[in-house]
């Protein structure tokens, strides 16, 4: 029998309104927004102010100023969203784009056409139909899975493998073909790499380092053609941990298997009366604001007992 008990926490900081990130082993944690500003005819505005503000948290991202294509670019900021977007020009209406997500390591592509203020309109419509999968602004092969989808898709481990072995390019724990121990592990820029290889997992074999509750959003890159993204063959797994936002939120999970949850057959062969096992976990996390808009604490727990015959061998 052995328990493991699991303690996260971090407090996040925006200062003066800006986000800034430093980044350990030039692995990515932060997404960026990118895009064209044109007029209702479809011709470039330069000099066009772009302000994008993550809602959850209020985090401010100014000073993008559109160049002599038109384009803007916004590094740097926060993963997640939504966002909302708004971009201001002499002579024309203010336009807003809301509900734009960013992803880990890629970047949010809004396109927004404004109309001459001396029109009268009822409402403006922006709409950016490319997707960030698509974009130009890709570096190579990648799958993100976002908080929403390690939230909802099924795991039995609850261990972030579950879920970077979506990658089409992988084999379990090993990807294009590579030995799991090529491959480079970064939680929030900090390397968490199994150098010894004693299991298939993350460093501490079933217990993994931080509980998937703590987890924001995972990527896995196979063949970037980004600097920042190195020290690999296999695959480059990005991890970033949650924050809290505005909102005070909290959860509390608990998960329970024993042996009856696992079959007795295989085909018509009647299977060895399984050992009794027992696995129980218990978990919570809450986030809140420690100053709005600027300081946010996180935090998670989580523990685990496990209880399992130490040899339980059939020929």
């Amino acid at each position: 029998m052995y328990k493991i008990f699991t303690l996260f926490g971090v407090a996040f900081m925006l200062l003066a309104g800006n986000f800034a990130t430093t980044s350990a082993n030039a692995q990515v944690t932060s997404s960026a927004i990118g895009g064209r500003i044109t007029d209702n005819k479809g011709g470039v505005l330069p000099g066009a102010t772009v302000v994008a503000v993550h809602v959850p948290s209020g985090s401010k991202y100014g000073g993008a100023v559109s160049d002599t294509d038109g384009r803007y670019f916004m590094p740097n900021i926060r993963v997640g969203g939504p966002y909302k977007i708004t971009v201001t020009f002499v002579g024309y209406a203010e336009a807003v784009q809301e509900g734009t997500v960013a992803n880990l390591g890629t970047t949010a592509n809004v396109n927004i056409a404004l109309s001459e203020d001396g029109q009268v309109l009822n409402e403006v419509i922006v709409r950016s139909s490319r997707s960030d999968v698509f974009s130009s602004s890709r570096t190579g092969a990648s799958t993100n899975i976002d908080s929403d989808q390690l939230r909802k898709w099924p795991t039995i481990s609850r261990s972030i493998n579950d879920f970077t072995r979506l990658n089409p390019q992988s084999n379990g724990s090993s990807f294009g073909g590579r030995d799991a121990r090529y491959n480079n592990i970064i939680i929030d820029g900090a390397n968490f790499n199994n150098n010894f290889g004693l299991g298939g997992n993350l460093p501490g074999g079933s217990a993994q380092p931080i509980s998937l509750d703590a987890i924001e959003e995972v990527q896995v890159n196979v063949a970037p053609y980004d600097i920042r993204q190195a020290n690999f063959t296999g695959a480059g797994i990005n991890v970033i941990t949650k924050s809290g936002t505005n909102q005070i939120k909290g959860t509390a999970y608990t998960y329970y298997r024993n042996q009856n949850f696992n079959g007795t057959r295989v085909g018509d062969l009647d299977l060895p009366e399984a050992a009794k096992t027992t696995n129980n976990i218990f978990g919570a996390s809450i986030g809140a604001p420690i100053i709005k808009d600027k300081l946010f604490i996180f935090v998670n727990g989580e523990y685990e007992k496990n209880v399992r015959p130490g040899f339980n061998f059939v020929a």
